[in-house]
């Protein structure tokens, strides 16, 4: 059946983050999550994100050859499972996967999936980390689709995955191309033995630059990340574990938090967005119109000398 026209006025709408624990099991981790999408639409959220690589615990703690048997190809079980919720609650979901493109070929890829259950296409994570316990680089290969934008039943949107939240360059690019949120699918922690001294200001920072990328482009932003502590204890809290700190959340075009979850909780959030406010912002401070596009070909050096 198709995608029925939204009830809502088109100027708002209503954007739902599903923050979760993850058990070692995935086809565990998809039933609960599909329930839980069941759940936010219930509320009345039309574009629900899941957080990070959702089927799974954070592998990449780890290089280990075993890992890559959670990869799956896109289109493929997950997305036809998705699809169906998607058509049977007419909503959109950003779904973070592990992407099995080819043999020896994988990506960290979001699918969209539109409201009448179709794949409206991927994107796949640009920027890939390599740091202790986010051993990235011997999973994923780098994207190669650059910044796309999605049209769904309920506007433009567009989205980017975790390491990506920390460059402007993505979110600006994406912004350029219309979209009015920017997703942004997350699995970030704290590294146990540094969460007492450094915690307070690491969680502060990742909230702070993508507010400032709301705030630069004059759009919404919504992060969703999960919960609960992955791998094993060791010596007490641990050295090879990561507590993932949630703290999902969504900010309006003037990086103002409207809504945001707790650090420990499995927790569903169900934001109305009004997108009128991106021209009410972008009017009274005009970043985008002051660009001096002109003076920007330095950008693309990896540095200058």
């Amino acid at each position: 059946m198709p995608a029925k026209p939204p009830d809502k006025s088109p100027d708002k709408v209503n954007v739902g983050l599903v923050q979760r624990r993850c058990s070692l099991d995935p086809e565990e981790n998809l039933a609960a999550t599909l329930t839980t999408i069941r759940g936010a639409a219930r509320q009345g959220a039309q574009i629900i994100c899941l957080q990070e690589l959702f089927r799974s615990q954070y592998f990449c703690r780890e290089e280990n050859h075993a890992c890559f048997d959670l990869a799956e190809p896109i289109p493929g079980p997950s997305t036809d499972a998705l699809g169906k919720a998607a058509r049977e609650s007419n909503v959109v979901i950003v779904a973070s996967l592990f992407e099995r493109r080819a043999p020896g070929l994988y990506h960290n890829t979001a699918a969209v999936l539109d409201a009448d259950g179709s794949l409206l296409g991927i994107y796949r994570k640009m920027h890939i980390p390599d740091d202790p316990l986010y051993y990235e680089k011997f999973y994923f290969t780098p994207g190669d689709l650059g910044f796309p934008n999605f049209d769904t039943l309920y506007g433009r949107i567009g989205v980017l995955v975790c390491w990506d939240q920390w460059y402007p360059e993505g979110a600006r690019l994406s912004s350029l191309r219309g979209a009015s949120i920017l997703f942004y699918p997350t699995a970030i922690g704290w590294h146990p033995a540094e969460k007492n001294e450094f915690g307070a200001a690491q969680l502060d920072a990742w909230r702070t630059i993508q507010r400032s990328h709301a705030i630069a482009n004059g759009i919404f932003v919504a992060a969703v990340n999960r919960v609960g502590f992955e791998g094993p204890r060791e010596n007490g809290p641990g050295q090879n574990g990561i507590e993932f700190w949630g703290s999902s959340f969504v900010a309006d075009p003037f990086g103002q938090l409207i809504a945001q979850a707790s650090t420990d909780k499995e927790e569903t959030l169900v934001v109305e967005c009004d997108l009128r406010r991106m021209e009410e912002v972008r009017r009274s401070w005009p970043f985008l119109r002051d660009r001096r596009i002109d003076a920007y070909g330095p950008l693309l050096e990896r540095w200058i000398d």
